[in-house]
């Protein structure tokens, strides 16, 4: 087995097939350092934090990760908490960085003896629609090295060679929300006890926990303005405008060590699976950030493909394969849809787009807005979404 890139995805599947006692091998086109230190979502849901456990995956999860449960919305008519994690059965997020997750799979799949190049790039996918497909790669020394399987596993990403090798039958759904968030790494402790989700007539703001000494800031931002256009004065400023801190407390402010865009857009691929080549994580769907879904699907698709992948090669039993794309675009169509109901919950419209639609758009978030304040049937189907995938 060949495995395509070592996020989530790549490394759950790696260490489920290993204890299985199938051998594989996981390219990655980044350095070891790079992938362990690479900051990306941090919300685990207590379905992936199962799937962790149930493998034994969730050591460095539980000792340092922390329970989470509740979010904050800020708007102009003032503020209100929802305990999304004491309604109904939906459960409470853990937050643990993903880095530190990515760290954690690969120690437990270098322990069972996994085998992983670093700093080699997968440029090629071969004969995928045959029982015996292959890889042609580059090594860090730039030579090419051709890696043969049973089976190719795409987790490398939207732009990586397992996407190149999908046949011109395959559909690609594209969207873009017209949304761009700078983001924002501080070396700052939380502000709040909550995710802090701020709608504001100049924008979106964003406050998300990460450590007790780092907290994640986000900040709606015009597109095709520079990341490093603004300096940290006038980023902290707005953030306190937005989040509406003079009304209900001041940021604590530190040093912003990392600044990346981020346009809010999404795609599908259908289908998951051509021949003998599977995707996974970003290289089967990418989701806008809102709901935080990307890392949690990946745990979930990894899951359900390396059980596949066990049945048919220990037991000859094929159905899981057959039914693995199915399976798993039911999961990623609904946390698209809810994905794009956050993304229109919280954004105002873009600049440039202040039409008379635009103020209808706004009117429609105040009443949803409302209605999560309001109605508990509409805060158990949020918790429900929020939560879950």
């Amino acid at each position: 087995m060949v495995i395509l890139g070592a996020g989530p995805a790549g490394l759950v599947l790696g260490n489920l097939l290993l204890a299985a006692g199938i051998d594989c091998a996981v390219l990655e086109r980044a350095s070891s350092s790079h992938v362990q230190t690479r900051a990306r979502a941090g919300f685990l849901a207590p379905n992936t934090v199962r799937i962790l456990d149930r493998h034994g995956l969730a050591d460095g999860l539980h000792r340092y990760g922390r329970q989470h449960g509740a979010c904050e919305f800020r708007t102009r008519e003032g503020r209100f908490r929802l305990d999304y994690g004491a309604l109904g059965q939906s459960g409470m997020h853990h937050v643990y960085p993903q880095q530190n997750l990515v760290t954690d799979l690969l120690g437990h799949y270098l322990d069972r003896g996994g085998r992983i190049s670093f700093h080699t790039e997968a440029l090629t996918v071969h004969d995928a629609d045959g029982a015996r497909p292959s890889v042609m790669a580059r090594e860090p020394d730039g030579r090419p090295v051709r890696w043969a399987a049973r089976y190719v596993a795409g987790c490398d990403g939207r732009h990586g060679a397992a996407r190149r090798a999908l046949p011109p039958g395959v559909v690609h759904h594209r969207h873009d929300h017209g949304v761009t968030w700078l983001g924002l790494l501080a070396q700052a402790p939380p502000s709040l006890d909550a995710v802090g989700y701020a709608i504001h007539d100049r924008g979106f703001a964003g406050h998300m926990a990460r450590t007790p000494e780092v907290t994640r800031y986000y900040l709606q931002w015009q597109r095709g303005v520079p990341a490093d256009a603004w300096p940290e004065q006038q980023i902290w400023d707005e953030l306190d405008l937005r989040m509406r801190a003079a009304e209900h407390g001041p940021l604590h402010r530190g040093t912003l060590v990392e600044r990346g865009l981020f346009d809010l857009t999404c795609d599908v691929v259908e289908p998951l699976r051509h021949g003998s080549l599977f995707l996974a994580g970003d290289a089967a769907s990418l989701l806008a950030p809102a709901a935080a879904k990307g890392a949690n699907l990946a745990v979930l698709e990894a899951d359900l493909l390396a059980g596949a992948f066990i049945d048919a090669l220990t037991r000859g039993d094929a159905a899981g394969l057959d039914g693995y794309s199915d399976r798993c675009l039911t999961h990623i169509w609904r946390a698209q849809e809810f994905t794009g109901w956050m993304t229109r919950l919280l954004h105002a419209a873009p600049d440039g787009d202040r039409d008379a639609g635009s103020f209808f758009h706004a009117a429609l978030r105040r009443s949803r807005i409302a209605s999560l304040r309001t109605s508990r049937s509409h805060q158990d189907w949020f918790a429900e979404n929020y939560v879950g995938v």
